[in-house]
């Protein structure tokens, strides 16, 4: 009976968290506690999230997670922002993963100095975290209707 039961239950649409729980998200960020924000945030999102401290690490870890996207600061030790972005451009399996720049850096060139070396969209601090949450939702959206 109590099957039965179960299985005539109406079904509840997920909500936006339980729907994000299949992605997972790098986070780029060398200051912790900025890192820990947006770790919280995605967290509160429903996402897995996976962080580094640096270019190197992150491209390191990209490379070994093959996270779903990635959210970047470009001022970063060692390896910048730009270059790590270059590099992750160049691996085939991670082709078309979204890259977000979030960046204290807000004039324009910088912006276009971002989309050459492959970010998807340009973000600047402080962070806005709906417009933040709106730009990886969509991202990771096209991605996936793209197959």
């Amino acid at each position: 009976m109590t099957d039965a039961i179960m299985t005539s239950a109406p079904q509840r649409a997920k909500s936006q968290p339980e729907r994000n729980m299949n992605y997972r998200i790098l986070v780029v960020e060398d200051a912790p506690d900025t890192r820990e924000l947006l770790r919280l945030l995605f967290e509160a999102e429903g996402y897995a999230v996976l962080t580094a401290g640096d270019g190197l690490s992150a491209v390191e870890m990209a490379l070994r997670e093959l996270p779903d996207a990635i959210v970047m600061d470009m001022s970063l030790p060692g390896l910048d922002g730009y270059n790590a972005a270059r590099l992750i451009r160049r691996e085939p399996a991670l082709e078309g993963v979204p890259l977000i720049a979030c960046t204290a850096f807000n004039r324009w060139e910088w912006r276009g100095k971002a989309i050459a070396a492959g970010f998807d969209a340009f973000l600047t601090k402080p962070i806005d975290v709906r417009r933040l949450a709106a730009t990886l939702a969509a991202l990771l959206a096209r991605r996936a209707d793209r197959g």
